[in-house]
């Protein structure tokens, strides 16, 4: 068998992809694309967009993380990570749903790249981003306690929607504000402190990228 996944290290897509392999105990190889250099011609034939990740198995090519996580667990022996019932498998789509269209930008971009980015880095932190960056994130915070279940966010058992919302919240916390913001929320926090603890989160860990990986380079690539 021949699986390959191709992503830059250190974006949040990424490692969502890998957290779906790592719960699922299989193995693969890797190709580094950084989507903010000169995409080759070869990964442009597998992508048409640029961006990533991008799956390839047994030259099935595959892209958009949603689809490339569903597939994984579709494909492989493992851990089952979507719910049976409709409704525990509507929370999950609705989880990752809410964390990809609200939280990302104010998580990601405006607090983790400008407060662990940008500092790492020794370039100017722009306060005005951090803080509409906590604003944004709060409606998303509550969001997420109120939809959440026990001891994961859909019910007894991982599921996608952890993987996704956990990769999130992973860089988010790496701040002090994000961090602070989640504790605000009983149920995440509680969560949070069991999910992150996980062999495959401990195994996906991108660190923090040398001082010439400029902080807009982590995005919704």
């Amino acid at each position: 068998m021949s699986l390959v996944l191709h992503g830059y290290h250190y974006s949040v897509y990424n490692r969502i992809a890998r957290l779906a392999l790592a719960e699922k105990g299989v193995a693969y190889d890797r190709v580094e694309v950084n989507p903010f250099a000169d995409t080759p011609p070869s990964y442009l034939a597998l992508h048409p967009f640029g961006r990533v990740p991008t799956l390839v198995h047994d030259g099935f090519v595959l892209y958009e993380t949603g689809a490339i996580t569903r597939y994984v667990d579709r494909s492989f022996a493992g851990p089952t990570l979507q719910p049976a019932a409709p409704r525990a498998l509507a929370r999950m789509d609705q989880s990752i749903g809410v964390i990809d269209s609200y939280g990302y930008w104010p998580m990601v971009r405006q607090v983790f790249s400008h407060r662990v980015f940008r500092t790492a880095a020794g370039r100017p932190v722009d306060e005005a981003e951090i803080a509409k960056g906590v604003a944004g994130s709060a409606k998303v915070l509550a969001a997420l306690e109120a939809l959440a279940s026990e001891p994961f966010l859909t019910g007894p058992d991982l599921t996608l929607a952890d993987l996704h919302v956990g990769a999130m919240i992973a860089y988010f916390t790496l701040a002090p504000e994000g961090a602070a913001s989640v504790n605000k929320h009983p149920r995440l926090a509680a969560w949070w402190a069991k999910v992150r603890q996980r062999a495959s989160f401990t195994a996906t860990d991108p660190g923090l990228p040398p001082s010439d990986h400029g902080p807009d380079r982590v995005t919704n690539a």
